[in-house]
């Protein structure tokens, strides 16, 4: 309604005029009568009709899922066709247990595994033993574990005589993962050889050549591992940690590097994996063209994170508590929005205040400045020097979301906390808790947001917390942060429509998997070009 039209008269206007357009729609179906009796949901005129007419509330529900359901199909169908060509329609590399490495190491672990561990390392296993090339994500709360599983598929990889790769989006974590899977491997013959864009000329000769030699059975480093010159004598496997920070043609360009065993006729498997929790329902929108696996549960023997949620009023008090921590030779984070002061919002920036607090608060304590802006030599410089327990207080933006793994770091302190959602406070929380030192995260925030902090507060579960993300902020804003081109819903719901979207998921894969190039639905290719258009051309780049 506006000035002079009003919603009278809009009613009217529909009621004169619906009979004939839902004549019209007829013709404009493209779910056949099989399908949607598969999924509950009634004709398109139906639908519509219901849901301009309707006689209850059950029958107006009745015909938004119908609406939903096509949504969400059509984009499960987008996603079936980029699983099947990056999965199916490329030879892939049976690779079976032969337990000559996965044995042995399994029975050194000074660690029992987990229930999670052990579903996942199976779905993981059967991809591996098939002919098809596996195309799997990973997802795992913080310290579920996810670098053991990792390990077990590369493992597997080398004792069927081929080569893993792991590539990690910073040096630090590159270099942090070597050192892991060397302390995990202890005594098994397996080379794991580091490659980043730091090595000198002749370490990074030496390194190329045991790569390319298949001495280095692993290798590991950032986008370095794609670079010209790099070659592999046998990939069998590649892993990506934190994927979402590489872009599908970097994964592609490292999954494509298969060297010998790219002509023996297969391309290596990929396992892509991420330490950002998010709703399944939003993991299968957004990665629906993956094979999902879910590390939901932490080892035991890790001790929980003690959270506080406190008022600006009380920062000298903790500011007096990480005093009392580094005395006590710990180290700190202290994270804010901001690199710089905003003149908009009232906000302390890293900028500004880690020169405040290196003169007059910190005086006799060493301090360190990173965040984005800085160049990544001078980022690595900084988190190198903190990781080596040469800076006490570490003042940061979210740069350290992920990447950093200091044991002795045992307090986070995270300024001006509303302006953070809530999955991203779960990872900066995840910097600590990771040695065996009892460990503290201290929220400080001004008015609002309290019920969202709270939920944060009073749960460790990185799930629990992205499906209260979701409830709170709208599925609009994350997929907004993560879609990538794809159109945000009309009607369908993610948090309501869990159930519809797995029937719809399973209907799509169906469906490819009986006729990849839809040749028997043209209907479905048409469909599909006018939702997605360009990305129906695209799709193969997986």
């Amino acid at each position: 309604a506006t000035e002079g039209l009003s919603q009278k008269q809009v009613r009217k206007l529909i009621a004169d005029n619906l009979d004939e357009l839902l004549e019209a729609v007829a013709g404009e179906e493209v779910l056949p009568a099989e399908l949607r009796d598969r999924a509950g949901v009634p004709a398109l005129p139906e639908a519509l009709d219901w849901l301009h007419r309707p006689t209850s509330i059950s029958r107006a529900e009745q015909g938004r899922r119908r609406l939903a359901f096509e949504e969400l199909f059509f984009l499960q169908l987008l996603h079936a066709l980029a699983h099947y060509e990056t999965s199916r329609s490329r030879a892939g590399i049976a690779l079976e247990r032969r337990d000559t490495l996965v044995r042995p190491f399994y029975e050194s672990l000074p660690f029992a595994l987990t229930d999670a561990q052990r579903r996942v390392l199976s779905e993981i296993g059967q991809d591996m033993a098939a002919p098809a090339r596996m195309h799997r994500l990973l997802q795992g709360d913080v310290g579920a574990g996810k670098t053991v599983v990792a390990l077990f598929a590369m493992l597997r990889a080398v004792e069927n005589g081929y080569q893993a790769a792991l590539m990690a989006p910073t040096e630090i974590l590159a270099e942090q993962h070597v050192r892991t899977l060397r302390g995990l491997l202890g005594d098994l013959p397996v080379e794991v050889q580091l490659l980043t864009g730091r090595m000198g000329a002749a370490e990074r000769r030496e390194a190329l050549g045991r790569i390319a030699s298949g001495e280095a059975q692993i290798a590991v480093g950032t986008h370095a591992l794609i670079q010209e010159g790099v070659s592999y004598r046998k990939l069998g496997l590649v892993v990506v940690d934190e994927q979402h920070r590489f872009g599908v043609r970097q994964r592609l360009a490292l999954a494509e590097m298969g060297g010998a065993g790219a002509r023996d006729g297969g391309d290596p498997d990929v396992l892509l994996m991420s330490a950002t929790p998010i709703p399944r329902s939003l993991a299968l929108t957004l990665y629906g063209d993956l094979d999902l696996s879910v590390l939901d549960e932490r080892p035991p023997g890790r001790q929980p994170i003690r959270t506080g949620l406190r008022a600006e009023s009380a920062r000298p008090k903790v500011l007096e508590f990480i005093r009392e921590q580094v005395a006590a030779g710990r180290q700190a984070y202290l994270v804010y929005p901001l690199v710089e002061e905003s003149q908009v919002m009232d906000l302390k920036s890293a900028t500004e205040e880690y020169e405040r607090l290196r003169t007059e608060v910190f005086p006799e304590l060493r301090l360190g400045l990173l965040h984005g802006q800085m160049p990544g030599e001078e980022k690595d410089a900084v988190m190198r020097t903190f990781a080596a327990g040469e800076i006490d207080v570490l003042v940061s933006t979210t740069v350290i979301e992920v990447g950093i793994d200091v044991a002795n770091a045992t307090v986070m302190v995270i300024e001006h906390a509303e302006r953070f959602g809530l999955s991203q406070l779960h990872q900066l929380r995840g910097r600590v808790g990771r040695g065996a030192e009892r460990s503290y995260c201290v929220l400080l925030t001004g008015a609002g947001a309290a019920e969202r902090l709270r939920i944060f507060a009073g749960t460790e579960d990185g799930f629990a917390i992205a499906e209260a993300d979701m409830r709170l902020r709208g599925q609009g804003d994350l997929f907004g942060e993560r879609q990538s081109g794809l159109p945000a819903f009309r009607f369908a719901d993610l948090e309501r429509d869990a159930e519809l979207l797995s029937i719809a998921r399973g209907e799509a894969r169906r469906l490819v998997e009986r006729d990849p190039t839809l040749a028997a639905a043209p209907e479905f290719r048409e469909a599909l070009e006018r939702r997605y258009g360009d990305r129906v051309r695209i799709f193969q780049t997986g």
